[in-house]
């Protein structure tokens, strides 16, 4: 049996407590795959996330490989085959007495920590290692993970999974058609609420879904703004940020980064651009992606209304301040 290794930074959390059990399940490598977990936690929340190997174990996959629970980053990035960094300080937290709600200490905190986990990873991690951000800011805190890491054949990236989700999830109600009846469904740019979800060019049965639904005060002022902003309505809601749904849209992702895409269709991923679509190359930018024989390339040339590029344009600038 294939054995793989998979990295997990804030494994005691919420949003790790439901990934685990599906990355050893046999769901997310397949079943001819032994996955050994290498789950990372800061020293105070150690022991809550030995419960959670507990249950791991009690689960009794025939798929989980040995886990590993560990503080320490270099020592769990060691031959790592994935990267799952779940793991960062949310905006509203107190850190030595001070609340973190501007952009800028947001940034500041994270830094560090990425700072670190990039250098960990690109020097332990395997050459082809990959590296998907699912904790926010997921874009900035996957430029500075990927430019301190030093090792441009991994692969890095930042979930737009979950706003690809929530965009089909609306049109599939909006429609009265199956969420698999959706197809190249893209985030462009940010995973904030400038991201911008493209109608456009996601179809049903090959046709625009923006052309099916034929209603742009509906996609400018519902859609959009529901997407754009579901975070904040989860929130207010059950008080707490997205957990089983961020989840669910990790293992999408390393779903569609595993496995050749299907003909006529792609993901959603934020990943370093080349230049494509006019964004500054390096940026780590929202995009639509195939995994063609195991490599995963931005789907070019799909056309862009005036509407569609302004929207980019607002949701490049973010990226860029």
């Amino acid at each position: 049996m294939k054995e793989i290794n998979v990295l997990v930074t804030g494994a005691a959390g919420q949003i790790s407590y439901s990934l685990l059990p599906r990355l050893i399940s046999g769901e997310t490598f397949g079943s001819n795959t032994k996955v050994n977990l290498k789950l990372v936690e800061i020293p105070p929340v150690l022991d809550k996330l030995q419960g959670t190997v507990l249950e791991l174990v009690d689960c009794g996959f025939s798929n989980c490989g040995s886990i590993m629970s560990t503080s320490d980053i270099n020592e769990a990035a060691e031959d790592c085959d994935w990267a799952l960094l779940v793991g960062s300080i949310p905006r509203g937290i107190t850190i030595n007495g001070k609340k973190i709600e501007e952009r800028g200490d947001l940034l500041h905190v994270n830094g560090g920590i990425f700072t670190d986990q990039g250098k960990a990873i690109g020097t332990k991690g395997k050459e082809d290692a990959k590296i998907l951000v699912v904790g926010n800011p997921a874009n900035t805190n996957a430029l500075i993970g990927k430019s301190n890491s030093n090792n441009n054949s991994q692969l890095w990236m930042a979930m737009t999974a979950l706003d690809a989700n929530r965009a089909k999830a609306q049109v599939s109600i909006k429609t009265n058609r199956s969420i698999e009846d959706i197809k190249g469904m893209t985030i462009w740019g940010n995973h904030s609420p400038t991201m911008y979800p493209d109608l456009d060019n996601a179809s049903i049965d090959g046709k625009s879904v923006s052309e099916i639904i034929n209603d742009s005060n509906w996609i400018e002022n519902d859609f959009l703004v529901r997407v754009q902003q579901r975070g904040k309505e989860i929130i207010d809601a059950r008080g707490a940020s997205s957990a089983a749904s961020a989840a669910n849209a990790a293992i999408d992702t390393v779903k569609n980064v595993e496995n050749d895409t299907e003909e006529d269709t792609w993901f959603s991923a934020a990943v370093a651009s080349d230049g494509s679509y006019g964004v500054p190359e390096g940026l780590i930018f929202g995009y639509p992606l195939r995994t063609e024989n195991g490599k995963v390339e931005i789907v070019q040339d799909l056309e862009l209304k005036d509407y569609a590029k302004a929207k980019i344009e607002i949701t490049t600038n973010e990226l860029l301040e």
